[in-house]
């Protein structure tokens, strides 16, 4: 069977660690914290206890489990750690897959492990319902990746959905541009993406988003940009009304968000080639009183 190891259980990873649990042999990465907490308190996706076989990154000193593919599904906040747990887990013919949000974990990756087989890679799907550890999920979603043999035979032996797209790295802007302009805009807003669809005066401030992605995507050296504002519109138009964004689940459950990978990263790269990105900076200083706030409310309220 081929061998699978997923460092984190959040909405995503736990939806594909059910996917992969008897079709493959399956361990979940988790700090000696976590594992106590999954003991206490089982994972469950869409009502259903999840049974999985946990590993500390220090077992495989001695356990000397070799994964045919490394899947990293955690947030942001937790990709400087992942990377280091996995670290004694990766051999000569491991593949690694980031499904984080952003454009940047799949360099941070290959920055420290150079010789590591790291594809690029991102989960696209309806969105998923997160309190504690408990995830609610229709189904409907597939991992989007570099066409790689060895790890399209892992997806077709496991059942899972994919796609290989002829333009990896437009398909990566592309749901980068859908988080900059629907995530951040639903968790300040508070609303759905139904309700972001019929809003007129969010899709021409949504316009506004995507045209700073877009002009520093061309500075990065992707193509086909010209369709970018009406891919990114259509790709909302498809997303189930009554769903929210993870960024609007997180700033209603108090959690961090991603804003720094979004806009923050926009920011910077703004900076780093002399685009202004003020729509950006907005977004980024919104969330940002909202997650202190937020924080107050935890300790004080």
């Amino acid at each position: 069977m081929d061998k699978i190891l997923i460092c984190g259980l959040g909405a995503v990873g736990l939806t594909f660690a059910a996917k992969f649990k008897g079709k493959s042999e399956l361990k979940i990465l988790v700090d000696e914290e976590r594992l106590e907490r999954y003991k206490k308190n089982k994972p469950a996706l869409n009502g259903v206890i999840q049974e999985f076989d946990y590993i500390l990154p220090s077992a495989n000193t001695f356990i000397k489990f070799v994964p045919d593919l490394i899947i990293i599904a955690t947030k942001a906040q937790g990709l400087d750690s992942a990377i280091k747990n996995i670290k004694n887990f990766i051999g000569s013919d491991t593949i690694i897959i980031s499904l984080l949000n952003g454009i940047s974990s799949e360099e941070k990756i290959k920055s420290v492990y150079s010789h590591a087989i790291v594809l690029k890679s991102y989960f696209i799907g309806h969105s998923a319902v997160r309190e504690g550890n408990s995830v609610t999920q229709d189904g409907v979603g597939e991992i989007v990746t570099e066409n790689n043999h060895k790890l399209i035979n892992i997806f077709e032996r496991c059942g899972i959905n994919y796609s290989c797209p002829d333009d990896i790295d437009y398909a990566m802007w592309l749901k980068f541009t859908m988080n900059v302009f629907s995530n951040q805009t639903s968790a300040i807003l508070n609303m759905t993406f139904g309700e972001l669809k019929r809003n007129g005066a969010f899709i021409e401030f949504a316009k506004k988003l995507i045209n700073e992605v877009r002009l520093i995507a061309d500075k990065k050296g992707v193509k086909n940009l010209e369709n970018l504002e009406a891919d990114a519109l259509h790709a909302l138009s498809l997303m189930c009304d009554e769903g929210k964004t993870s960024m609007h689940q997180d700033i209603l459950a108090g959690r961090k968000t991603e804003v720094d990978i979004f806009a923050g990263e926009l920011i910077r790269l703004g900076k780093k080639f002399g685009i202004p990105t003020p729509y950006n900076q907005v977004i980024y200083d919104l969330i940002k009183v909202k997650e202190e706030n937020n924080e107050y409310c935890v300790h004080s309220c």
